[in-house]
This record gives structure tokens, sequence and C-alpha cells, in this order.
């Protein structure tokens, strides 16, 4: 399976993705995601050194900025 086909069958679930350069990471819900990886998450919070940091609400976040993409278990 490829990676494309794996993230879209993530949609409407919840997420953690971890961004390149950042300590940080996002969680929320998966709305759309396109051939080239890009995302876009609505209800996101920021999470920093494991601890919510601030609600950022609609996020796109490109596809080339991603090290990792999880889904959340709740």
């Amino acid at each position: 399976m490829f990676p494309n086909e794996k993230v879209q069958g993530l949609i409407g679930s919840k997420v953690q993705v971890e961004m390149k350069g950042e300590k940080c990471t996002l969680e929320g819900i998966l709305e759309s995601v396109d051939d080239y990886l890009n995302l876009h998450l609505v209800n996101t919070t920021e999470i920093i050194d494991g601890e919510r940091a601030r609600a950022l609400g609609s996020v796109v976040v490109r596809g080339n900025n991603i090290i990792l993409i999880n889904p959340v278990n709740e």
C-alpha cells in the first residue's frame, strides 16, 4: 500500500503530525489530503514538549514539512 492511500484512509479521524525542524506536534482531525501529502487539519492544537500549548483551529500543513503522521486512538 502506498503512503498516500494509507493517509487518505485516516480522513475523519484524529491524528498527530510531527513537524520537521521544530519540537512541536500538531494534533487535529484530518479533513483532507492531496497527492503531495499536504494535510488540512481542523480543531488543531499545538503540543510542545508533551503539553498542549495553544489551539490553532483550521491548519494546512505542507507535505514536505512532515516527519510523521500518527493516528490517535481515543
